[in-house]
């Protein structure tokens, strides 16, 4: 299993503080927060609470994996977020429309916390099988990668390529990860995201750099 990081847990370190990190203003209007099956994702209520109250002018989409859905309910999520949180996975009924397009073209900025060792590796190497997937090989818009890895996987040769290969995207910021506490060792051996407020300043610092390059 995944592993996680608590504010005041044993052996987190006094940086982890999730509201140490004060917040950045926000130069984008609507963002796509994805959530993937890290135990970390328990934490996303809490993070989406801290977007709506810090920035209420923020139009918030969320889109969870099936496997997310082990540490967290939709139903949170959409009761927190004020809009429905999708499921990453092709509807049944397609519609008359395509979701992959409909999230590329509406979000301004894409933040992935927290990001599994699959989905990395699947986004890193061009896997396209799931409505997020595709819309993120599809859009422009800055994309912030919170990696949250499991003992031993932050010095595996793969994953760093992988790694290494979505930091060379112009429009993606991979987010270092933090150490964090394993409930499998029990030690802090595993690589957690930081907190929202330190992802959020680099996504909006590639949104920045982003624009002056188009202008």
């Amino acid at each position: 299993m995944t592993d996680f990081q608590t504010p005041g847990a044993p052996g987190t370190p006094k940086a982890a503080n999730p509201f140490a990190t004060p917040a950045p203003a926000l130069r984008f209007e609507r963002l796509l927060l994805v959530g993937t099956g890290a135990l970390h994702a328990w934490q996303l209520p809490t993070w989406v609470s801290w977007l709506r109250m810090t920035y209420p002018r923020l139009a918030l989409r969320t889109v969870i994996t099936r496997s997310a859905e082990r540490f967290v309910t939709r139903q949170a999520l959409t009761a927190l977020s004020g809009s429905e949180t999708l499921v990453d996975e092709w509807p049944r009924d397609e519609g008359t429309g395509a979701l992959h397009v409909e999230l590329a073209q509406w979000a301004d900025a894409v933040l992935v916390y927290p990001a599994t060792v699959n989905f990395i590796s699947r986004y890193a190497t061009g896997i396209a099988d799931t409505p997020v997937l595709l819309a993120l090989q599809c859009l422009q818009a800055p994309v912030a990668v919170a990696p949250c890895l499991p003992p031993g996987a932050d010095q595996s040769e793969r994953v760093r390529t992988h790694l290494a290969t979505l930091s060379a995207q112009k429009n993606v910021v991979v987010v270092p990860a933090v150490p964090g506490r394993s409930i499998t060792t029990g030690r802090d051996d595993a690589a957690v995201p930081p907190p929202m407020p330190t992802v959020v300043e680099q996504l909006q610092a590639r949104h920045t750099a982003l624009q002056a390059e188009a202008a």
